[in-house]
């Protein structure tokens, strides 16, 4: 089904062609023309002339654009073409030109310099068609080859000399331009049935065979007697003209073959060939032609004995080999069971069982054959956005049908030789050889404009979208590496937003470097005692006592001096160390704020804020983890306050469940950074928050922008609604708390009161009374 598919669509886009169809009509109307000019053989001469340019353009165009698209080995094929092009349509023109000047002597023989470009593009035709690899690996395959290919010249140059370079009665006059075009046609011939018929062809045969055609009537043309050589008959001028069409039409062709997605592969050939014998019959009847009328019977009878002995031979050789062939079929009947097991086996061990992509395995053996090719490798790294989601909702049989369909469209947007594989879960990857920059950006953008189109899953219509890192291999790189980068690539698309593709840069990897050094830095920071905690004061507003702190952990590197947690927090939340060092900050907290109750009479109603990040709360044990520190530390619950982002628990359950659990114990709980994302007023009904910190992003111009104050009133009304505390972040001025207070906000902190402090100065200068701010 998906042959004949990809066949209709190969013939729609055929139809669609542009370039086919203009070239087609032009064809066409050059031989109405041809007929409509009927005993004007100038005009003739003109049109026939004047049709060759754009058919020659169309020959080079094609080719060019081929080129682009076609795998590493071919290039250099369709490079050599589309030069062959550009000269034919040079000297065409050329001749064009001279046939509107000159009309006192027209010909469909071009002038020197249309010969000289003539000569040259066919030269080329015919260098990138021998120069092309036969696929042929042992000794004795090139050698029956080139037998072949020998058999076919001598015919074919035989009947060049008899019928068009020195024909009986010197019916050419111009030899030399008949000897050069017979030569050339000869082995462009069989140029062209070689590209057709090798085990690995540059192009379809549906492609080849329109110019191995041209090939065969240019030189049925060349050799065809009497008028077929004047130009006075509107069928000669045809017969001349659509070889031109036929040649133009085979890259064009290609194009189509590599966009519809079909695949094409030589026919199995047989043991033995049958060119050879076709070339002795065609001999043996060129022999009869030249016979002269006078021969003698005795030369008559010993020619029919040659030539009977000859076939009777011949037909004793294909009976011998025709008798083999039987044998070999058994033979390969009983092997056919073997084979199938075998390659039953390799498909197993290199193939995805879902979707019948490569699998990992595979992908990495293709990968590193690729790696040392001249002209360098590119691989897409795809992972679909949100796949978890289908999962979850749909179930996983729609997840799995999901992946087929993805597969589907990744096949069909991938040229002729990539390779597409599935490496794991919602994980693809893409191998293009040869690729540059342009072509790979070239794919992915393809990939993502097919992915977004909705596709039909089981019952329910879905929209998948995919974040994709593009690297391309360089001089030195293993396949590691490059997978490396490409990972890199695309885990900065996810960065950016998912739905794009990103190509690797220099600048990408070391951030990554850099941060996975800091990651392995503060793999050991905890326990080399590098993090400390800082205390920031929170005070209530209307007598500026302290009622609690915010822990704000910092680390003290040895050698960086203080890092940020700007610079580490983000990546200890990437790669999962926020768990270790969200322990640490935890139990020290707790410690220190134990600490300070035991020791300072200020500190009874004290309560201690510590940042939680949501893979904190996703961690398996978390509740209880919080209780063992109570425990331990002698905290009350009702002095911890757990301050989490609404980030950190929107759209999922499972925190919001431990954020009940922590209620439950006891355990006061803030909504931090409150209004900066889109989930603000729905968490106030579905998580048990007991206070909002308003984000200082809404208290740095609250005294001269009005939108600001509308923000904080509003939420400071929601709080006193749903019997929240309300607490203002940011606070650096004295207008800045008369106007939060003014709006009902209770509590505040901020650079006006304090900044983050170590926990000795919280001691001297807070909880000992030595330190008072102004009500």
């Amino acid at each position: 089904m998906r042959t004949e598919q990809r066949g209709a669509r190969l013939i729609d886009l055929l139809w669609r062609d542009t370039a086919l169809r203009v070239s087609v009509a032009l064809t066409l109307l050059g031989c109405a023309l041809f007929f409509v000019f009927d005993g004007d053989s100038v005009r003739q001469v003109q049109v026939y002339w004047a049709f060759q340019v754009p058919l020659d353009a169309a020959l080079a165009l094609g080719a060019w654009r081929i080129r682009e698209i076609s795998p590493r080995r071919f290039r250099t094929f369709w490079t050599i073409l589309a030069f062959a092009g550009s000269c034919f349509a040079v000297g065409d023109a050329v001749q064009t030109v001279l046939t509107f000047v000159h009309t006192d002597s027209p010909s469909m023989n071009g002038g020197l310099v249309q010969t000289a470009f003539f000569a040259v593009g066919m030269s080329s035709n015919v260098i990138a068609c021998l120069i092309f690899p036969q696929g042929l690996s042992t000794r004795r395959e090139k050698s029956i080859f080139w037998l072949d290919a020998t058999t076919v010249i001598v015919g074919g140059g035989v009947t060049a000399w008899c019928f068009a370079v020195n024909p009986l009665g010197g019916a050419h006059s111009d030899r030399l331009t008949a000897s050069l075009t017979a030569a050339l046609v000869v082995v462009a011939a069989f140029s062209a049935t070689k590209v057709a018929l090798i085990k690995a062809p540059p192009m379809a045969r549906i492609a080849a065979w329109p110019m191995v055609a041209a090939a065969s009537m240019q030189g049925i043309s060349t050799f065809l007697p009497g008028d077929f050589q004047e130009a006075s008959h509107p069928y000669v001028f045809t017969i001349r003209l659509v070889p031109s069409l036929l040649i133009a039409v085979g890259p064009w062709v290609q194009a189509g073959v590599l966009r519809s997605g079909r695949t094409y592969r030589a026919t199995k050939r047989r043991p033995y060939s049958l060119l050879p014998y076709g070339m002795i019959g065609l001999t043996f009847v060129i022999f009869f032609a030249m016979l002269p009328d006078q021969a003698s019977s005795q030369l008559w009878g010993a020619a029919i004995g040659v030539v009977v002995i000859s076939c009777l031979v011949a037909g004793r050789q294909l009976v011998a080999f025709h008798d083999n062939m039987q044998l070999i079929d058994r033979l390969d009947v009983a092997l056919d069971e073997v084979r199938g097991h075998e390659a039953q086996l390799l498909a197993q061990a290199s193939t995805d069982g879902l979707t019948g992509l490569a699998n990992r395995t595979r992908f990495a053996a293709l990968l590193d054959e690729e790696m040392s090719a001249a002209d360098g490798v590119s691989v897409l790294l795809i992972d679909l956005d949100d796949f978890k989601t289908v999962n979850d909702t749909l179930g996983h049989a729609a997840g799995d049908a999901l992946l087929v369909s993805v597969s589907e469209r990744l096949r069909d947007a991938v040229r002729t030789g990539d390779v597409v594989a599935r490496l794991g879960g919602d994980e693809f990857a893409i191998l293009l050889p040869g690729a540059d920059a342009a072509a790979a950006g070239w794919v992915a953008d393809d990939i993502q404009r097919r992915l977004t189109e909705p596709m039909d899953v089981r019952g329910h219509v879905l929209v998948t979208r995919a974040s994709v890192g593009v690297a391309r291999s360089r001089p030195g790189d293993d396949q590691s590496v490059l997978l490396s980068n490409a990972d890199i690539a695309m885990y900065e698309a996810k960065r950016r937003g998912k739905s794009m593709w990103v190509e690797y840069t220099d600048a990408m990897g070391a951030r990554i470097s850099a941060e996975a050094r800091l990651s392995r830095e503060m793999a050991q920071a905890v326990e080399r005692g590098e993090f400390t905690l800082l205390y920031q004061p929170i005070v209530r507003l209307s007598d500026g006592v302290l009622t609690g702190v915010e822990s704000l952990i910092r680390w003290n590197h040895p050698t960086r001096g203080l890092v940020t947690p700007g610079e580490f927090i983000p990546v200890a939340e990437r790669t999962g160390q926020i768990v270790a060092v969200g322990r640490w900050a935890l139990r020290e907290a707790c410690r220190q704020a134990a600490e300070w109750r035991r020791s300072f009479p200020a500190a009874a109603e004290l309560r201690v804020g510590v940042n939680v990040a949501g893979r904190q709360l996703r961690e398996p044990g978390f509740v209880a983890e919080v209780d063992a520190v109570l425990t331990e530390t002698g905290l009350p619950p009702s002095h911890l306050n757990i301050e989490v982002t609404e980030t950190a628990v929107f759209d999922d359950e499972e925190s919001t469940e431990v954020l009940f659990d922590l209620r439950g114990h006891g355990v006061r709980l803030s909504l931090d950074d409150f209004g900066t994302a889109a989930s603000s007023l729905g968490l106030l009904l579905t998580t048990p928050v007991t206070s909002l910190k308003l984000d200082r992003s809404f208290v740095e111009s609250i005294t001269t922008v009005g939108r600001q104050a509308a923000v904080a009133n509003a939420v400071s009304q929601m709080a006193a609604a749903l019997e929240l505390a309300s607490v203002a972040e940011g606070i650096e001025t004295a207008e800045q708390r008369v106007v939060l207070q003014d709006l009902g906000y209770r509590y505040g902190q901020g650079f006006l009161f304090a900044r983050p402090l170590p926990a000795a100065e919280i001691a001297s200068a807070w909880l000992s009374g030595h330190a008072r701010l102004p009500a």
